[in-house]
């Protein structure tokens, strides 16, 4: 996680060397071949580690420390969360998570994972602690909330661990994993938007081997996609085999194959008709500004990796983590250029294609021990990692017919139509390498924790070949050292206040009008805050503030031309997140966050200063709470509201917020009849009231949030 002490004198370059020789590197004694945790914390009495897997290692420390020892803002989203709301992506998945605005792009664009985290975009998730190597065109990897365990959502700037980072935190989806224990469950769903679904999960040993032990998912749905003519599809097959090699290692095969041959859209609708009026009327939800005929994304992605943990003994133990990519997309869109036409219907649009592949290695090495130096534990790691992506981008664009999106014909477009020797024709390949070397130490005395850690990250990337009917020879290479210290210190009573400093990066390519290169844009944090998680109670919350400030940020030249840019921006993100979990009785559970953001930029020479981006809420606020009614039967109830965001970058007008109801509810029909047992059904009701909801990038482009869906659920397990 990131962290830093107490008031340490800002970390200067002279702090930063310092912070450089406090890296030792922190891992609790990761999890030993008998099942059982390493050592405690000296004079420490701790809760028990719920063991996900012993290859698994906490995201903000690639340790087993516990979110609610960690000095910096953690969010964990578990699997049962996951199941009772019925959530089938990040996205949705997020939706009750503080600090956090999902579905940037409304509820009909499915096909990626978008969101800000504390205000900064951020598209690059990982899983299972490596990168889902994404080429920022259209190619995006995305695992389903099927084949997911817990999502682990880190918050500020994460280069210290993992390389180059936007600075509002990171994403980190945990697979499901092998289990000795024989269960399975297979369930079917239905739902709005004509949805059909079947799941199946199974997990435990293989031909009775106490050796060998595994875990399968495998998914198929087809549905609806919320604007009209469109829809989503996709067919996956996770899961993974541990092999007990000995009694010190393991050695873990993974596999995520998933085919989306239909993602629903990713057009866009103006502003008037959508969020403002317009003389011809209110565009309904389901307004789709394209064409049935030229809407295709057909998406394949193929993950397969490995794991190795050895011990050498109860202090030292080796995790080697890596894995391959293979995966392409043939994408056919419509965008319109501009906005209506003088009538305030009628919309110029532009057809295009995209063919993309990507091929990547991930790999990360981490060999971590406790050393005990008198009173004072020492938990090292230290790191390795390597990432490589190579992608090849084919792109056509070309005028095409007008639609009316008052009165809409959606197959103008012949769909065999070709796309050749357009003005923004390009075939291009890009090519991107960083190697990182971290260490961090991660250090109990009495009732104190502290983090230290740094990183050196050497970054590359190239681009070759013939972008937008130009020849294209792009070149980056960047290095940079990202650093972090933090302290939090453990009442009796369960109270931890903490403190911490952090850094991360982003490579920027390219050069000023005088030649020189420019730098990576780089971010510092500071948080502070409390955590409560006594023990024997079910209650813990984390209330934090928190600081960021990203520098070199490109902008434009003011002694230049009208392109001519210069490092001279900076953007501040500054507020506060509360987050609480709670048992208020053995029947009523409550989940509580609430986010106060202020984000804006604080240098720039194009008109910005003092704006805030879009897709950024002033506030938000969430509230979920399940209800035990009966043994067989349990009720959720969420809400959540979203405040207003900007419409466009200079701020000329705002996007209401909106407040949205959810329920869930949950049946063991096996306490109802005896032959059931085994059966239960879930529904979820997203969006209850079906309330509009809408968000925007600019008066231009804006999408429509979710309406009402209902999920129904039987499922059997066996």
């Amino acid at each position: 996680m990131l962290s830093t002490g107490s008031q340490l004198s800002l970390l200067a370059p002279t702090t930063r060397n310092l912070l450089t020789l406090a890296i030792t590197a922190a891992l609790p004694s990761t999890v030993l071949a008998d099942g059982q945790s390493g050592t405690q914390a000296t004079n420490q009495v701790q809760k028990d580690i719920v063991i996900i897997a012993e290859t698994y290692r906490n995201t903000g420390t690639k340790s087993s420390l516990e979110p609610e020892e960690t000095p910096q803002g953690i969010s964990v989203i578990d699997q049962e969360k996951l199941n009772l709301r019925g959530v089938s992506s990040i996205n949705e998945a997020m939706r009750y998570t503080p600090g956090v605005n999902t579905e940037l792009r409304g509820g009909s664009v499915v096909r990626m994972d978008q969101f800000t985290i504390r205000g900064f975009q951020n598209a690059q998730n990982f899983y299972d602690g490596l990168p889902l190597l994404f080429n920022d065109w259209n190619l995006q990897p995305q695992i389903d909330a099927a084949a997911i365990e817990q999502i682990e959502i880190f918050k500020g700037p994460t280069s210290v661990l993992y390389g180059a980072m936007p600075p509002g935190g990171m994403v980190n989806i945990i697979a499901k994993q092998p289990n000795h224990d024989e269960t399975g469950s297979i369930s079917a769903s239905i739902g709005s938007n004509n949805l059909r679904q079947t799941t199946i999960d199974k997990t435990g040993s293989i031909a009775g081997r106490e050796d060998l032990s595994y875990t399968f998912t495998g998914l198929a749905r087809q549905k609806d996609s919320q604007a009209v003519t469109a829809e989503e599809e996709r067919y996956l097959i996770a899961g993974s085999v541990d092999w007990q090699l000995t009694d010190q290692t393991l050695l873990n095969f993974n596999l995520y194959t998933q085919k989306d041959p239909a993602a629903g859209i990713y057009n866009t609708v103006p502003a008037a008709g959508s969020v403002f009026s317009n003389p011809n009327g209110e565009l309904p939800t389901t307004s789709f500004a394209g064409d049935a005929n030229w809407n295709v994304y057909d998406r394949d992605v193929t993950l397969l990796g490995y794991k190795l943990s050895h011990a050498f003994n109860d202090n030292w133990t080796f995790l080697h983590n890596a894995r391959v990519m293979d995966a392409d997309a043939l994408q056919k869109n419509t965008y319109h250029s501009g906005s209506f036409a003088a009538d305030n219907r009628t919309l110029n649009r532009r057809a295009y294609l995209t063919d993309e592949s990507s091929k990547g290695f991930t790999v990360d090495n981490q060999l971590s021990g406790r050393v005990q130096l008198g009173n004072i534990e020492h938990n090292v790691l230290a790191g390795i990692d390597f990432q490589r992506l190579k992608s090849n981008i084919k792109y056509e664009d070309a005028a095409t017919a007008t639609i009316d999106l008052f009165a809409p014909d959606h197959h103008q477009i012949n769909p065999g139509m070709t796309l050749t020797n357009t003005v923004y024709s390009s075939d291009f390949d890009i090519e991107r390498k960083q190697v990182g070397i971290y260490l961090q130490d991660q250090i109990r005395l009495g009732n104190w924790v502290v983090i230290a850690g740094g990183r050196y990250d050497d970054y590359k990337s190239t681009e070759k070949g013939r972008k937008y009917n130009a020849a294209v020879n792009n070149n980056i290479e960047q290095t940079n050292f990202s650093g972090r210290i933090g302290a939090l210190y453990n009442f009796d009573n369960g109270l931890a206040p903490f403190i911490s400093y952090s850094e991360s990066f982003e490579p920027v390519g390219g050069s000023d009008r005088n030649g020189k290169v420019f730098k990576p844009a780089t971010s510092h944090q500071w948080e502070t805050g409390i955590k409560f998680a006594p023990l024997g109670s079910d209650t813990n919350f984390t209330l934090s503030a928190f600081r960021i400030m990203k520098e070199n940020v490109l902008t434009r030249d003011p002694s230049g031309g009208a392109l001519d840019q210069i490092q001279a921006g900076e953007v501040r993100s500054q507020g506060i997140e509360f987050e609480i979990s709670s048992d208020l009785s053995d029947q009523l559970s409550v989940d509580f966050t609430a986010t106060v953001l202020d984000m804006e930029f604080t240098k720039d020479n194009k008109g910005l200063q003092g704006k805030t981006p879009v897709w950024v809420p002033e506030n938000k606020a969430t509230l979920w709470t399940n209800y035990q009614l009966s043994n067989a039967m349990r009720l959720g109830t969420g809400i959540r509201y979203v405040g207003k965001t900007q419409l466009d970058a200079a701020n000329t007008r705002k996007v209401p917020g909106y407040t949205l109801v959810d329920l869930a509810m949950n049946l063991d029909l096996g306490a109802y009849n005896s032959s059931l047992q085994g059966s239960s059904f879930n529904l979820s009701v997203n969006n209850l009231f079906d309330k509009r909801n809408v968000s925007c990038f600019d008066a231009n482009n804006c999408w429509f949030g979710a309406d009402r869906t209902i999920e129904a659920t039987l499922k059997y397990e066996f």
